[in-house]
């Protein structure tokens, strides 16, 4: 589970989500009854026969009747909007996963990023501190092939530091 995402209420998901989903027109009218039959028969508690059947009412266009079925959602609570994500999960499962709300990044993803800017910092600091010792600090010997191996390297990253190996 994300970092983010694991502080982050269902409601408050559903209002970020709430553009992505009714915009474009990216549920068809079939997952929406098949999302609103799953919140009637399966949680009855979430969306009664009425609700389910406003809801499903052809007579209205489909984006309203989605945008109404949200804002419904949000207004009776965080369980509510979290039974409607699963059922779009299983209902519409490459949509769920397109979510705005799930492209948050997740601490590992940070953590990596950290970890990069720290062994190019590291790097960095070799660069400087090898090209400023003596002379004498790099005779030949196991120091001699970490050198040439730090000369590869910043070849290869583009370092424009000289090395006298």
């Amino acid at each position: 589970m994300m970092f983010y995402r694991s502080y982050q209420s269902y409601c408050h998901r559903l209002q970020h989500d709430m553009y992505f989903l009714i915009s474009t027109s990216r549920l068809n009218e079939q997952v929406v009854d098949k999302i609103v039959l799953q919140l009637n028969r399966v949680y009855p508690q979430i969306l009664t026969n009425e609700e389910a059947e406003k809801f499903r009412n052809p007579k209205a266009s489909l984006h309203t009747r989605l945008s109404d079925l949200l804002k419904h959602l949000q207004k009776k609570g965080d369980r509510h909007c979290q039974e409607f994500y699963r059922a779009l999960q299983i209902n519409a499962e490459q949509l769920f996963n397109d979510l705005p709300s799930r492209k948050i990044l997740s601490p590992v993803f940070f953590l990596a990023c950290f970890s990069v800017a720290a062994g190019l910092a590291l790097f960095w600091y070799c660069c400087n501190s090898v090209g400023a010792s003596s002379q004498s600090a790099t005779a030949a010997g196991p120091g001699l092939n970490a050198l040439e191996l730090l000369q590869a390297a910043s070849q290869h990253m583009g370092c424009s530091r000289e090395w006298n190996v």
